[in-house]
């Protein structure tokens, strides 16, 4: 359905594209043979019957190419909904209707010129609206061509077999060679290799993957060959789930399209109003017909609120391919329009603004013999060998082999220990410190328990040697989120189930305006609602199960792309960069949708304003007089400029 649609998309810019073509050639002939035109050009070309010739060839651009007119005109009245269609289609067949009957013998002036040049103008607004609207979802389409056609797969002998894509089943074995694009979501069983994810996640460095690691269908296989377990297919996969909420957020209602729909629908009242009191009121001061007629139809043409019409989709729907571009996916676009106006936003902190696993924060060496990357270099090499997860924090510090370990011995709850290098090392517990009856006299190493990170001790031979503090990592683009939110005049605070002394660490790290500690699952969504109790629009920014009431009951609900389905699902924008500093960018986007959205408004309300007047002949007696042809070039130069205004939309 999604093809046939595009399709269907494509094929009436195709058909705009070849009435406009067929009426443009047809209206040569008919623009030599106006009187006025003569005139204008000071040539003379009269036979006898060019007034039939002129009418044929105006009927043939009338019917063929005022047809989308008349058809959308015909549909709006059937539905009691008058806008853009019926002003065109009033418009000409007005303009035919009386020159027809002029050419049939009534008295008066013809303008079949005007009519036709009319309808070709607005063809090509059409054709020029249509594609700048395919151009701006392009961007959906590059998207959908990541997913290669074909799959290798490999079955329960080793053999590798070519088939379509959507064949592909959960638990089915892929081969990816070197170069190829992965084919579905899965995980590595074999293989080591970099897989390119820069179009889909934002990531520019290639990321190393190896069995265990989870794989994106649509990124790009390196230099080795992967083995991988499909997990998802269809409309599972993430890259599924991006086009799909893209194209949520394309068709999400806009506020301020609202605004413009109705400024649309006002002025298309107003215009038919105007139009025929300006044909009664010339006919009163005594003009004739003609001249009556023609200030009708002149005003019905650039009331027309086409370039209305188009100046918040075509802002939309470039905001929306930028937004996905940098990895900014908007489901809900009335909070996205909500976002340029945030006075406060905050922030879960595990795994939102640290990393949501544990590394060294600090460490105190006691004993002068020893120095910091000695510590870890020893500590790390014993740690090495325990799977308990602070044990893993320590081991990952070292960037160099290990040294060989002797006698490790597992202590349960307390640590580990092992001979290194004729050194009896002990990685321990404050537990195994009291147990052991160990003390040390440092007030740096109190000042460091305070903060309520954890802390083990080094010792060598049972002698404190130094203090290793861990805590989950600040991530270092939070310290630039909050710095540049900051500079925005916004308020920036944090919210957290862990202990208080750790959240205000973090807090004075990052200097934060505010913070909220211990605060348990189903009490996140009251805080959200006590800081909007003091008038702030707030936003939330979460990637948890627990943040999905908080994140709804914000004004505007962020979730990091990276984490769970339900709170992607409960939030009005997602990330999918893991990158805090991305909510900067959500708004800037937002203001500058914003103003481009009322800079079009501007030009295609305001142009209509002052042009309704002028086309109605308050400043006849000055000599300025619009025609319908010119009404319609500058109506459509209107729709140009929108169309060109929406295009320069930036971050």
């Amino acid at each position: 359905m999604k093809h046939k649609h595009h399709d269907h998309h494509r094929h009436m810019i195709e058909d705009f594209k070849r009435r406009f073509i067929i009426s443009i050639v047809l209206t040569v002939p008919i623009i030599i043979l106006s009187p006025m035109i003569q005139q204008w050009i000071g040539i003379k070309v009269r036979f006898p019957g060019d007034i039939w010739v002129v009418w044929i060839l105006s009927s043939v651009i009338f019917f063929y190419g005022g047809w989308p007119f008349l058809r959308g005109a015909y549909d709006e009245i059937r539905k009691n909904n008058l806008g853009m269609m019926t002003l065109i289609g009033l418009a000409i067949s007005v303009s035919y209707a009386y020159s027809t009957a002029v050419v049939f013998g009534l008295t008066g002036k013809v303008f079949f010129w005007e009519l036709v040049t009319l309808i070709d103008v607005m063809l090509l607004g059409h054709w020029i609206e249509m594609r700048s609207v395919l151009g701006a979802s392009r961007a959906l389409e590059k998207l959908a061509q990541l997913i290669p056609s074909k799959a290798h797969i490999l079955d329960e002998n080793g053999n590798v077999r070519d088939v379509p894509v959507s064949d592909l089943k959960h638990g089915d074995k892929v081969l990816i060679k070197p170069g190829e694009r992965i084919p579905s979501d899965g995980t590595v069983i074999e293989g080591l290799s970099s897989v390119d994810e820069s179009m889909l996640t934002g990531e520019s460095v290639p990321v190393l993957k190896k069995p265990g690691d989870e794989v994106i269908g649509g990124s790009v296989n390196g230099e080795g060959s992967l083995v991988v377990k499909i997990e998802k297919v269809g409309e599972e996969t993430y890259l599924s789930q991006i086009i799909r909420l893209v194209k949520e957020a394309q068709v999400s209602k806009s506020k301020t399209q609202d605004l413009a729909n109705r400024a649309a629908r006002y002025l298309t009242y107003t215009a038919i109003f105007v139009g025929v009191g300006t044909l009664i009121a010339w006919l009163l001061v005594g003009k004739n017909f003609t001249f009556a007629l023609e200030r009708m139809v002149t005003v019905m043409v650039i009331a027309c609120p086409h370039a209305l019409g188009l100046a918040i989709p075509l802002v939309v729907a470039v905001s929306t391919s930028i937004g996905a571009t940098y990895g900014l996916l908007i489901r809900n676009r009335q909070a996205f329009e909500v976002a340029r106006k945030l006075q406060a936003v905050i922030f879960d902190k595990t795994g939102t603004l640290t990393e949501g696993k544990f590394g060294i924060t600090d460490i105190i060496v006691i004993d002068k013999e020893w120095d910091a990357e000695k510590v870890i270099k020893f500590a790390a090499s014993v740690e090495k060998h325990s799977e308990h997860p602070i044990a893993q924090a320590i081991a990952k510090a070292l960037k160099e082999e290990p040294l060989k370990v002797e006698d490790f011995e597992y202590i349960p709850g307390r640590g580990v220990k092992a001979k290194v290098q004729g050194f009896n090392i002990s990685v321990v517990s404050p537990g195994y410190m009291k147990e052991k009856d160990i003390s040390i006299d440092d007030s740096r190493v109190l000042e460091i328990v305070q903060t309520g990170k954890t802390v083990v001790f080094f010792l060598v031979n049972d002698s404190p040697v130094a203090v290793i503090a861990l805590s989950d990592s600040i991530r270092q683009e939070s310290k630039e989120a909050v710095r540049s939110l900051k500079d925005l005049g916004i308020n920036v605070m944090m919210l957290t189930g862990d202990n208080c002394k750790v959240a205000s660490w973090v807090s004075r790290e990052l200097d934060l305006t505010d913070y909220f500690c211990e605060v348990l699952p189903d009490e996140k969504s009251y805080k959200i609602k006590e800081v909007k109790s003091k008038g702030y629009i707030v936003a939330m920014v979460g990637d948890g199960v627990n943040d999905a009431p908080a994140l709804i009951e914000a004004d505007v609900g962020i979730a990091i792309g990276a984490g769970t389905d339900i709170a992607i699902e409960s939030a009005d924008i997602i990330l999918v960069r893991n990158d805090p500093r991305d909510v900067v960018n959500v708004i800037r986007l937002s203001k500058a949708t914003y103003n481009k959205m009322i800079q079009n408004l501007w030009w295609a309300a305001g142009y209509n304003i002052l042009a309704i007047p002028l086309a109605a002949g308050i400043l006849y007696k000055y000599g300025i007089l619009l025609s319908p042809a010119i009404g319609a070039l500058l109506m459509s130069i209107s729709t140009v400029v929108v169309a060109i205004n929406s295009r320069l939309l930036k971050v």
